[in-house]
This record gives structure tokens, C-alpha cells and sequence, in this order.
């Protein structure tokens, strides 16, 4: 008999169960519309126009070009160059933060997602009890006895999603992921763009360096034939002092030249994973000229920045959050049941007679929070309205920086053009002064005016051919690198379990 009513009580849960299954939830939260991209009417970059392009020196690709794809540093050719980024890329600290970020992020979609399966609980116990002799009301047959219980039951309770919570939780979960595989996609462009500017500062420090040693070189030269013409008589002691202070000043900035590219260096030395000690790079005095980098069009900007996806993705999270907060004003409905056997004997613990059950849903609904249901959902739509002008103010800076890095670009492969011809006229300069000075027409100060402006053009070219390599790479960051939005996980590979190349990449 015991048997029957038991079957019966299962057959009622899972007809309940069933049949709330079957009732479609009521997604009670806004429905998430993309923000409407900014009205672009230009076809081209405004720096990039037609009014630029004819520039001696300057260099633009044109949008219909191929554009920046993968390993983006292979555009400037230069091995050394790419296999830094190689080990930037397996062995960088600060990317390995945001990727586990990144899969914590995933393993939050996972907890979201079990919430939509009942929860199983099995809590088997035994106990020993006495009860007291001198209850007054209590017979003598109950009274100061000893007795033991086995207890084995298995509790199943169930919450259904009838107002889509746990829909917008999992979706809140599933678009903050994406936006977090955005972050780390930008950190990952973030570092390699660090590497790749500190790479040719430290090309930029070595070319300064060789033009430094050089000019202590030719100084010397000049104090030696100084000194050689005070000691014979045939000069004055003032050119030697003056020989003497131009030839020290230049050995000084020469030294300076070294604390700056070790920094650099020690920069590189972390960004690669690598202790600073253990780390080094050989001189090599190179001139670099930037590759014509495609911009695209842009309109294409959307699709290729990283914090541009990561801030839509932020704006679809707050968006399912006011779902969340929506449904908070609804009843929860839960089903519970229980089943399990119970005895005093053990040997008795698993027969008919031992078994027990119980079955019912259950339906809370809170009458009165002063006013907390309302306030955390002003709250989320107020920052729902946050996200949206951050997502608006992302694209805004993109375009400014992609803007700034061409006319940056521009402007400095101009300056070259018109610093190469300082140095030329700077070098004729000091090779007339020298032979004036030689055959005693002009003094030795007109000769060290002459050193110190060749030296200034000099230097100054070096500076710019830095900064131009330096935009260059940061107009390859301000496009996105080779990112487009394509890589950007979709929402059910964000909840899907990590596999071994998530592991891997771990380590």
C-alpha cells in the first residue's frame, strides 16, 4: 500500500515538473537593441585625404589595400622584431592576467547555467537518543528510553525560470565574458604595440649613440690639432680650452645615451617574460622608413578595435542585468521533493515499510521592501545609460587616435625630408669652418658653433625618424592590429567547458 502511494507521489512530481517545463518564460526584462553606429559620412581619414597625400615623404595606403591581418609587427621586416613578439606572446605576464580573467569570466557563464537544473541532495545520518524520565505528561512506556534511528533521504528541489532570471543571468554572464575576451584582446595589442615601440627606441638610442661617438671622435680630433698648434706657437690657449669643453660635453652626452636604452631594454626584458639580468640586446645603429600602413575605411573601425567590441558587449550586459532587476518584482515557484527510507534497526533500513516521501511546490512572493526592488533597478538602468555613453565616448577616441597617429605620421616623414637637408647644409658648414680655422682666416669658437649645430641637426633627425617609427606602430594600434570582430567569442562558446589548449595556455 505504502508502495503504491509512493509511486503515486513521484508520478505527481513528474507531471507537475513536466508541465511547468512546458510553460515558455516571460522574458519580463528590455529587449537588447546594438547602439546605432555614428553617422560616418567621410570615405576617407580626414588626415589621409587627398590634401596629404602628395607630401614629400609621406606615404598613405589606400583603403582598398589589403588590410593589417595575424602578426601585424611582420609589416616592418625585421626578424629580431618578430621574434621578441613570439615570446611576448607565450610568455607576457600581464596578458596571462587578462586571460584568466578571461576564464573566470567563462567559468561564471557555467555557475549562471546550472541554475536552470534541480538541486540533489543526499544526506544520510544516524542518531542516538534518550528521552527524559520526569516529563509529566509523557507515559511510562516513553519515558527514559534509549533508542537509535537510521535516516537516508535524497532531497530534489527545482526552481523554474518562469520570469526569465536565470535567462538574463546567464546571458548578463555570457556578454560580460565577451566583453572580457575584448579586454584581452586589447591588452595582448596593448603589450605587442609596447614592444614593438620600445623595440625601435632602442634602434633610435643606438643610432644616437654612433652619432655621439662620432662627433667625440671628430672633437678629439680638433682638440688634438688644438693642442698641437698652442704647443708649436702657432695658436692661442683659448682655442684649446674651448676644444677641451666642446670635446667633454660630448663625451658626457655620450655616456647619457646608456641609461635610456637599458631602461628600454629592462622594458623589453618584462614584456617577454624575462628577467631583466638575463637579458640583452646587441647594437645595432639602424634607420628604419614606416611601411604605407592600409587604414581601411572608417566605417571599418567598428569592427576592428577591441575596446570598441569589449564596451558593447559591457552595454548588453547591463541591459540583461535590468532584466534581472525586472524580475526580481515576481513570485518565485519552487518544487520540491523527497523521498528516502528511515528505521530504527539497520537491517530494517531498506524495507517497504521504512520508506517515506513528500511532494509540493511552494510559492513565495515578497510583500513589502520599502522601495529596494525599485531603487537597484533605477540603479541598473543608470548604468545601463553609463555604458552606453562609455561605448559612444570608445568610438569617439578611437577616431581621435587613429587621426592623431597619421597626422603624427605625416607630419614627422615631412620633418625628415627637411631635417636630412640641415644635416647636409650643417655638415658643408663645419667642413668650410674647420678649413678656415686650419688656415687661421676664422677662430676656433666659429668651428665649435659649427659642431654644435651639425650635432643638433643630427640628433634631431635621429628623434624623428624615432617618433615616425613610434606613430607608425601607434596608428597600427589606433586601426585594432590584426583584430577584427570575427574573433570575438559568441556567446555559447563563452559557456562551453575549457578544452586542453585552454589549459595549455594556462601555464
Amino acid at each position: 500500500m505504502l508502495e503504491r502511494k509512493m509511486s503515486k507521489g513521484w508520478a505527481v512530481c513528474a507531471s507537475v515538473s513536466a508541465f511547468l517545463a512546458l510553460l515558455p518564460g516571460c522574458n519580463v526584462g528590455p529587449k537588447y537593441h546594438p547602439p546605432a553606429p555614428p553617422a560616418i559620412k567621410a570615405t576617407n581619414y580626414k588626415e589621409s585625404t587627398v590634401n596629404f597625400q602628395d607630401a614629400q615623404g609621406w606615404k598613405v595606403a589606400h583603403p582598398e589595400e589589403a588590410m593589417l591581418r595575424g602578426n601585424w609587427w611582420e609589416i616592418y621586416h625585421e626578424p629580431e622584431l618578430n621574434a621578441l613578439e613570439e615570446q611576448l606572446n607565450a610568455h607576457n605576464q600581464t596578458i596571462q592576467i587578462s586571460y584568466q580573467n578571461y576564464m573566470a569570466a567563462r567559468a561564471l557563464v557555467l555557475e549562471a547555467r546550472a541554475q536552470y537544473w534541480p538541486i540533489i541532495t543526499a544526506a544520510p545520518s544516524w542518531r542516538r537518543t534518550r528521552s527524559s524520565s520526569n516529563q509529566v505528561f509523557s507515559t511510562a512506556a516513553t519515558t527514559g528510553r534509549t533508542a537509535g534511528i537510521w535516516n537516508a533521504p535524497l532531497d530534489v528541489s527545482w526552481t523554474p525560470d518562469f520570469w526569465d532570471k536565470i535567462r538574463n543571468t546567464v546571458r548578463q554572464a555570457q556578454y560580460s565574458a565577451q566583453a572580457t575576451a575584448g579586454d584581452l584582446a586589447l591588452e595582448r595589442l596593448v603589450e605587442q604595440a609596447s614592444l614593438a615601440q620600445f623595440f625601435f627606441e632602442i634602434r633610435g638610442q643606438d643610432m644616437l649613440q654612433k652619432i655621439l661617438n662620432d662627433t667625440v671622435a671628430a672633437d678629439q680630433k680638433a682638440y688634438d690639432y688644438a693642442e698641437a698648434q698652442y704647443t708649436t706657437g702657432v695658436g692661442d690657449y683659448i682655442s684649446v680650452a674651448e676644444a677641451d669643453t666642446t670635446l667633454s660635453a660630448a663625451k658626457a652626452s655620450a655616456q647619457a645615451v646608456s641609461l635610456l636604452r637599458a631602461q628600454y631594454e629592462h622594458a623589453i626584458a618584462v614584456l617577454t617574460g624575462q628577467i631583466p639580468t638575463d637579458f640583452s640586446m646587441p647594437v645595432r645603429p639602424l634607420i628604419y622608413t614606416p611601411p604605407a600602413i592600409p587604414t581601411g575605411v572608417p566605417s571599418q573601425l567598428l569592427e576592428r578595435r577591441p575596446d570598441i567590441a569589449a564596451a558593447e558587449r559591457t552595454l548588453a550586459a547591463a541591459n540583461a542585468t535590468i532584466g534581472i532587476g525586472y524580475g526580481a518584482f515576481f513570485p518565485n515557484v519552487t518544487i520540491a521533493a523527497s523521498a528516502g527510507v528511515q528505521a530504527a534497526i539497520f537491517r530494517q533500513l531498506f524495507g517497504m515499510p521504512s520508506r517515506t516521501w513528500a511532494l509540493g511546490p511552494s510559492v513565495s512572493q515578497l510583500i513589502f521592501e520599502g522601495g529596494l526592488y525599485r531603487a537597484q533597478l533605477h540603479q541598473y538602468e543608470a548604468l545601463y545609460n553609463s555604458d552606453l555613453a562609455n561605448y559612444r565616448q570608445t568610438v569617439l577616441t578611437a577616431f581621435q587616435q587613429v587621426e592623431d597617429s597619421l597626422v603624427a605620421t605625416r607630419v614627422y616623414s615631412q620633418q625628415i625630408v627637411n631635417e636630412q637637408e640641415a644635416v647636409k647644409s650643417a655638415q658643408s658648414y663645419l667642413n668650410i669652418e674647420m678649413d678656415r680655422y686650419e688656415t687661421g682666416v676664422d677662430p676656433y669658437l666659429d668651428v665649435m658653433i659649427a659642431q654644435n649645430t651639425l650635432l643638433t641637426a643630427q640628433a634631431t633627425l635621429n628623434a624623428d625618424q624615432v617618433s615616425e617609427m613610434v606613430s607608425s606602430v601607434q596608428l597600427v594600434q589606433a586601426l585594432g592590429g590584426g583584430w577584427d570582430i570575427s574573433q570575438l567569442p559568441t556567446p555559447k562558446q563563452t559557456g562551453a567547458k575549457p578544452t586542453k589548449v585552454d589549459y595549455q595556455m594556462q601555464k
